[in-house]
């Protein structure tokens, strides 16, 4: 049976009349990266905000496993705004809040300087923070999250200001946390870091729960996949076929939807012989084109 981290039973939230999170439920397993999704103002940094005790839910209850209780240096969390002081040094900025995670003297040091190095930062320990580029300053505010390898680490919008070398880099360093048995709540508008991430996703929308459960179980219920090939000879069977939707010819680009129902290795079988295709991708839909048809009105199906 797995562990259960987090578990969130309908919690409310209103502010001056307006409902920001709406009868709200999930859960966060151990060892798992749950991706918290929706559009801006759709509740999600009030949710994070509940579960870290800066809100108290109007009703609704959140059940933090034991071990968590027991100790707030078991938690860790990544705001969205900027949480640390420009005219601080880094290594100065990091020690101080090593020091609150239960870190001090020489061990403190030498975990500090374990984390800039594989952040990159090592250079820059004496820098102050409001010299440091913006994505530099969201290395510093990742190793302030994560110095103490918490059981569970929130994380809201940690790509922000990061070029895809450092997004690559986190990824890798939030895989081996997860390894390391940190459950993860990661809070992204980025959809293909979320997709490549995340083991589940709950995604909210004007404060309600609209996609809840497994990322491959949600795409399946999409209800169709995404065919690219780049083709030559006659397409009348691409424009015949009852199979084939939403049909875009551009040169020899031949792109459409196939619905789910049909599949993959029977529709390539039948493709006529004078279809010279060259490649072809068939592709369950992308997590962006999930996104905007739950933010447009998608359903509230738990996976």
């Amino acid at each position: 049976m797995e562990e259960k981290i987090l578990e969130v039973r309908n919690i409310n939230k209103t502010f001056s009349g307006a409902k920001a999170v709406d009868n709200v439920s999930f859960e966060l397993y151990r060892g798992e990266i749950l991706g918290l999704l929706g559009p801006n103002g759709a509740g999600k940094t009030t949710v994070i905000r509940m579960l870290m005790r800066i809100f108290k839910p109007d009703a609704g209850e959140i059940n933090y496993n034991q071990e968590l209780i027991s100790n707030n240096k078991n938690i860790g969390y990544l705001p969205e705004e900027r949480g640390i002081y420009d005219e601080t040094r880094v290594l100065d900025t990091i020690l101080y809040f090593a020091d609150l995670k239960g870190f001090s003297g020489k061990k403190a040091k030498n975990k500090v300087w374990e984390w800039l190095a594989i952040l990159e930062l090592g250079d820059f320990a004496d820098k102050k923070i409001e010299d440091l580029s913006k994505g530099m300053q969201q290395k510093v505010q990742f190793i302030i999250s994560a110095i103490h390898k918490p059981n569970l680490l929130v994380l809201d919008e940690v790509f922000s200001g990061l070029d895809p070398v450092n997004q690559d880099l986190f990824k890798k360093i939030i895989l081996k946390l997860v390894e390391e048995g940190t459950s993860i709540l990661l809070s992204s508008h980025r959809m293909n870091m979320v997709e490549e991430l995340c083991d589940r996703i709950f995604m909210i929308n004007r404060g309600k729960r609209v996609l809840y459960g497994s990322l491959n179980k949600i795409k399946d219920e999409f209800g169709k996949r995404q065919v690219k090939m780049v083709a030559r000879g006659a397409l009348d069977f691409l424009q015949n076929s009852t199979e084939v939707m939403n049909l875009k010819v551009e040169n020899d680009v031949v792109s459409f939807n196939l619905a789910l129902k049909h599949e993959p290795k029977k529709f390539i079988s039948r493709l006529p012989e004078d279809l010279e295709v060259e490649e072809i991708s068939i592709l369950r839909p992308p997590l962006h084109e999930i996104f905007v048809r739950g933010v447009k009105g998608g359903t509230d199906n738990e996976r």
